[in-house]
């Protein structure tokens, strides 16, 4: 829908300038596809991959819209270029490098995992077109021309693989949190099982031994008693002794 005076809307400006983007992210796949096997291992590994690689379409420089038959060809031409067999030279970085593919691949075969992916891809363009629309704002509000940097397709470009590679990464952070986070409860839930059942241990040894002194307690208590009585009847009778009488004697 045109704006007054027959300008394209922002809307429709973004619409195209992601379609530009997507026409370039293929030209830049097509490009990639064709790196030598030492390339490809050098971008799977480079500095941050472990953040790069959250991304399984980036892994696979392959296009979010790719159909499954065109995911399973790229799979193939990639895990050939960096696997180990190829790369004999440098087995140990090839080896994590084919993982990285191998874990890319089965992820966006997996239906709910490929379509978080899509979703955080969508939202890292979402932000980026939000993000222009407040810039384009603020610039209409001071009066200055609606001008900014992400009107350059390959800005706009830049700034949405910016964003997403951000959205990947938090959602990673956030997910060792948690896992970190349930590790801790189920290691605290585990020590307090292991007190739990050595407390019941003590408990029934305790018993055990209870019982196991109780006839010896009760033959020593008797013998007590049976003590008592008769030191008790014994001073008994030493009370009772009539005195010794006193002869009297006679001048």
């Amino acid at each position: 829908m045109a704006a007054a005076g027959g300008e394209p809307s922002s809307e429709n400006m973004s619409d195209e300038l992601f379609q530009t983007f997507i026409s370039e992210v293929k030209q830049i796949e097509k490009r990639d596809s064709v790196l030598t096997s030492k390339q490809q291992i050098d971008r799977l590994l480079r500095p941050g991959a472990s953040y790069f690689n959250l991304n399984p379409f980036e892994v696979l420089q392959i296009d979010p819209d790719a159909t499954d038959n065109e995911l399973k060809k790229r799979f193939r031409a990639l895990s050939i270029l960096v696997h180990p067999d190829k790369n004999q030279d440098d087995p140990d970085r090839a080896q994590k490098a084919f993982e990285a593919v191998d874990k890319a691949y089965k992820l966006l075969l997996d239906p709910e995992q490929k379509k978080r992916a899509l979703d955080v891809i969508h939202a890292g363009k979402e932000y980026v077109e939000h993000m222009v629309k407040e810039k384009k704002k603020q610039l209409k509000k001071e009066g200055k021309p609606l001008d900014v940097e992400e009107d350059d397709p390959e800005l706009f470009r830049q700034a949405v693989y910016k964003q997403t590679m951000k959205l990947f990464a938090e959602l990673e952070i956030k997910r060792k949190e948690r896992e970190a986070k349930d590790m801790h409860e189920r290691k605290r839930a585990r020590e307090e099982e292991i007190e739990a059942a050595e407390k019941a241990k003590r408990e029934r040894e305790w018993q055990k031994n209870f019982e196991e002194t109780r006839d010896g307690r009760v033959d020593s208590w008797r013998t007590f008693q049976a003590k008592g009585k008769k030191s008790k009847e014994k001073k008994n009778r030493s009370f009772l002794k009539p005195p010794k009488v006193k002869m009297e004697q006679r001048e």
